[in-house]
């Protein structure tokens, strides 16, 4: 967690050691403004080079000081950045791999800058809510142009060295192969005696009719930032470096950007940036497990889910086996597969030679014998323990010893499942978020037997098919579906009690979720909540349910698919509309009830379906169904539509205050269905002492 000092010849060599990325903690700091100075201090140092170590130059911030005093301990990087640029004899970057954040600052620092080509170029603070804070918003405009900056400032996106290389930024870019620290010697000896040094602060903008682009600018970000600051903010930033002298921009800077630290919407996507990390960690399992190795997979259902989890091993480049009972729906499964790939062709984000290759590693069978040899199979059949139990009894029979058995199951018992198999130590659950292929959410579900290596297996397994595994234990719903039961539970009362879909929807879509619950069940299919219901009627009758949702799926509006259900829907046309049958159903089931409809204000519905999922979230947790906090953010972030401008549910419930929610949790226990509002032990004593659930 160093730089490194070497010389060669007169120019002195300063590598950043800090393993992955070369982040910029406070020690990276402390030894490469030591270098810089011992070099400055010695007659026979004529220049210096400043690189990385390993596989970047360096990804910026070392991640493990966010919100740690440490951060802004001296030297900071804006010391670090100014000890370099003020060095008298010429600082060369030799840039490879990786330059972001602050070390694409300390990089527009230096007085040369050389690259390899396919380095990552980028300036991706605002996907924290930030902006760049060491100078990156007043430099990258002096030597990219302002409209080029302005992009990769308000995108965050990263542009390769060679597209940068017509520009400034770059006074070399080598060709590939070239031994980058030898060329970045010999560069820096070239440029030893010229004097002055350039420095990127003494350049000037030059854009004509500046007013204009950026107005144009400030409208079209305000459009699209939606709940998010930084965006405009970063656009004002950039305006900076051409509306003001250089330090008076770098104050603005970073005016800015402690501005932007502090807004509530920074720091949930610093906490779902954290979290994101977090998950993959397993209190239990050390980090050199072994991992089996994954060549070949098999998935059991060829139906929308199985088809897509298909999807993500051909995207891998692993091939996959689809398995089907019948011949009818297992032509169907592969012809929807390959629908799906000419689709992402027309759009462009595909070519059609990778189309045809990720098609090619899918294959059909009926037979079981064909999916024997498969590193894993995953079981995406009806969600119906009997059924698992012939797909599991036959996997057990013939798939070889060493293959993990995986089940999708959203709500089943994975160690009855394990059960029905000789080796439950091979079996784990995966389950896959509709559409498969595209949500980014794995549930990777450990059972009481599953093994070590199983575990680490799945979680390396949901990298390289860029899914987040976050991991959870077994009980009826896992963490997402068993919260989603609580949240469904009261949007389904709201309707009892004088609440329209459509009101509702409303309300919690302006709160900022993707989806409202009546939108979403039409989506996924109201038949399946109905199915679990009704298993839950026999298994847990002291659960109280609204009986609006049943009554919907008897009259057979189970959705989208049917074109028609708590909305009606056109054909060819996926938006809901309110349903004047629906809404009349409705009233007269209250009516039934005997209950006398009232005007609920959006405020109470959103508190109401946000407030359940902590609540159950905090009893998920105690209960270690959960390994912490922010990986049940994690799975509502990524797999059910939680505003990422709010954290996730826990992390809301602390922004909210925990005394605070737990009141109203307690009032909503006083009211009709109090039953469902318990308040979790968990959040009773971390309210009694004033913590949050993450700390």
């Amino acid at each position: 967690m160093s730089a490194d000092y070497t010389v060669q010849g007169s120019v002195a060599v300063i590598t950043l050691n800090n393993p992955p990325v070369n982040g910029l903690g406070l020690e990276t700091r402390t030894a490469a403004v030591n270098a810089v100075q011992q070099a400055e201090r010695d007659a026979a140092i004529k220049a210096i080079v400043i690189t990385g170590a390993g596989k970047a130059f360096s990804g910026g911030a070392d991640i493990r000081e966010f919100n740690s005093p440490k951060a802004l301990t001296e030297p900071t990087l804006h010391t670090l950045i100014r000890v370099v640029e003020d060095c008298s004899k010429p600082v060369v970057a030799a840039i490879h791999s990786v330059a972001m954040g602050g070390g694409l600052e300390l990089a527009l620092g230096c007085h040369f800058r050389v690259a390899l080509p396919g380095a990552q170029i980028a300036l991706p603070e605002v996907k924290l809510g930030l902006l760049p804070g060491a100078g990156g918003t007043q430099r990258m405009p002096r030597l990219v142009g302002l409209e080029m900056a302005l992009n990769m400032v308000v995108s965050g996106a990263p542009v390769l060295s060679e597209k940068l290389a017509g520009t400034k930024l770059f006074d070399q870019v080598f060709p590939a192969g070239t031994d980058l620290l030898a060329a970045a010697v010999e560069f820096a000896g070239k440029v030893a005696d010229l004097r002055p040094l350039p420095k990127v602060r003494d350049r000037e903008v030059d854009y004509p009719n500046h007013e204009g682009f950026i107005a144009a600018s400030r409208e079209s970000v305000k459009a699209l930032a939606g709940p998010f600051p930084a965006p405009l903010e970063c656009v004002e930033t950039v305006a900076a470096s051409i509306t003001m002298p250089f330090e008076d921009g770098l104050k603005f800077e970073r005016e800015r950007f402690l501005h932007l630290m502090a807004t509530p919407e920074s720091k949930a996507q610093r906490h779902a940036f954290m979290a994101e990390r977090a998950a993959s960690k397993v209190p239990d399992m050390p980090s050199d497990t072994p991992v089996r190795s994954i060549a070949g997979a098999a998935v059991v259902g060829a139906g929308t889910m199985g088809g897509g989890i298909a999807m993500n091993f051909a995207n891998a480049g692993i091939p996959v086996t689809l398995l089907e009972t019948r011949q009818e729906a297992l032509d169907k499964g592969l012809a929807t597969i390959r629908k799906n790939y000419e689709n992402t062709v027309r759009k462009g984000k595909l070519t059609q030679e990778k189309a045809e290759q990720r098609i090619a590693l899918v294959k059909g069978t009926l037979d079981y014998a064909d999916i024997a040899q498969a590193d894993i199979v995953i079981e995406a059949v009806f969600e119906d323990m009997g059924v698992k139990e012939a797909v599991f009894k036959q996997l057990d029979a013939v798939m070889k010893p060493g293959a993990i058995l995986a089940s999708n199951t959203s709500t089943l018992d994975l160690d009855r499942i394990a059960a029905f198999t000789n080796r439950p130590q091979d079996v784990i659950g995966l389950h896959f978020f509709s559409p498969a292929n595209v949500m980014k959410l794995l549930e990777i579900v450990r059972g009481k037997q599953t093994g070590k290596d199983v575990l680490a297996t799945a979680l390396a397994l949901s990298k390289k098919i860029k899914k987040l595994g976050v991991v959870s234990g077994v009980c009826d719903g896992f963490i997402g579906n068993r919260m989603l039961e609580q949240y469904l539970r009261q949007a389904y009362f709201l309707l009892d009690e004088g609440a329209l879909p459509e009101q509702v929807d409303a309300a919690i879509e302006k709160f900022g979720f993707a989806m409202g619950p009546f939108r979403m069940s039409d989506l996924a299919g109201n038949d399946v909540g109905w199915y679990i219901r009704k298993r839950r009627a026999v298994e847990s009758p002291h659960i109280a349910y609204s009986k609006s949702a049943d009554l919907l799926c008897e009259g057979g509006r189970f959705g989208q698919k049917t074109g028609a259900g708590w909305y009606d829907y056109k054909a060819g046309d996926r938006k809901a509309y309110p349903s004047a049958l629906v809404n009349d159903m409705i009233v007269r089931h209250s009516h039934d009830l005997g209950l006398k409809r009232r005007a609920i204000p959006d405020s109470e519905i959103v508190e109401r379906l946000v407030y359940a999922l902590v609540n159950e979230g905090a009893k998920i947790l105690e209960e270690g169904i959960a390994m912490r906090a922010s990986d049940i953010d994690m799975v509502y972030l990524s797999g059910y539509g939680f505003p990422l401008h709010r954290g996730g549910p826990m992390f809301y419930a602390e922004s909210v205050g925990l005394p605070k929610l737990l009141e109203a949790v307690r009032k909503y226990a006083g009211g009709r269905h109090g039953e469902a509002w318990k308040p979790a032990a968990l959040l009773e004593r971390r309210a009694a002492e004033g913590k949050g659930f993450n700390g």
